[in-house]
């Protein structure tokens, strides 16, 4: 999947350095080397684009894949405080029951033998 999108500006400077050719001497194998380059680039790009739309999220512009990337941090940041309310509220918890233990064996009768 990425080397179709690496692949684009390589493609790309090809067809540059042939044009560059061409301005020198505008052979037809030059005019002939820039089609096929052209078209070339021109069905990798199409490639490209079927590759990116079929991603998800592909079909989403930029502005609305922003919405959804700050939507997904507020979404973060939201689980990550309760994640540290909850191990506050076991940490107390656990504290709490280990109190209880000492209590409650402090106030345990003592048996006569």
């Amino acid at each position: 999947m990425s080397s179709v999108f690496e692949s684009l500006l390589p493609k790309l400077l090809v067809i540059l350095e042939l044009t560059q050719q061409s301005e020198n001497a505008a052979t037809p194998q030059t005019k002939q080397a820039i089609v096929q380059a052209t078209n070339d680039f021109r069905e990798t790009l199409r490639q490209a684009k079927e590759v990116a739309s079929t991603l998800p999220g592909g079909e989403l512009s930029v502005e609305e894949q922003d919405e959804v990337i700050e939507m997904l941090e507020k979404l973060k940041e939201r689980k990550r405080q309760q994640l540290l309310e909850f191990s506050a509220n076991v940490h107390s918890i656990s504290t709490a029951g280990v109190l209880m233990d000492v209590d409650s064996t402090a106030s345990t009768p003592a048996t006569s033998s």
